[in-house]
């Protein structure tokens, strides 16, 4: 199998040109899939009620998106864990994208972020651990059975690899 490698870049930072600034169309299409995520969050925590509930986000890209989709998982989970009479558990959040990406920008915007939640749920505040995995979904990028729930809204266009058929 031949494979491309042709890495399309967006803009970095948080400048006029930016992803960050210029990503509308995603956020439209986040907020629509929002009942899906939802029914899936409480699918895969209510199975095990875990401790430690584990997600990654694939595509995440550089901008307040990201963030966008965390609240989410925090607020399924949250809501999930109260209506079941459970402590919400921690939530330990991977940001996956290719090694390019702008993770700078993201990580610059986390002590607001972590602001906002603070603020908006004072109690049961579920505060996420986050880190970033580059790299291409391609490839392996966790251990075996580590996470509980993986998320992908918007990254298909930006496939770092293609397949060429004879």
């Amino acid at each position: 199998m031949e494979v491309l490698q042709n890495i399309p870049l967006m803009n970095a930072g948080d400048g006029e040109t930016s992803y960050a600034n210029n990503s509308v169309h995603q956020k439209t299409i986040i907020f629509n899939m929002r009942p899906l995520l939802e029914e899936a969050l409480k699918k895969a925590y209510n199975q095990s009620f875990p401790k430690c509930f584990k997600v990654a986000d694939l595509g995440c890209s550089s901008g307040p998106n990201t963030f966008m989709v965390i609240s989410m998982i925090i607020e399924t989970i949250r809501s999930s864990s109260l209506q079941n009479n459970r402590k919400p558990p921690e939530l330990l959040a991977y940001l996956n994208d290719l090694p390019y990406n702008d993770f700078n920008t993201v990580f610059k915007m986390l002590p607001a972020f972590y602001q906002r939640l603070k603020k908006e749920n004072r109690q049961e505040t579920m505060i996420p651990f986050v880190s970033a995995m580059p790299g291409s979904f391609y490839t392996r990028l966790f251990p075996s059975n580590s996470l509980h729930f993986v998320h992908s809204s918007y990254s298909l266009h930006w496939l770092s690899q293609v397949r060429l058929f004879d």
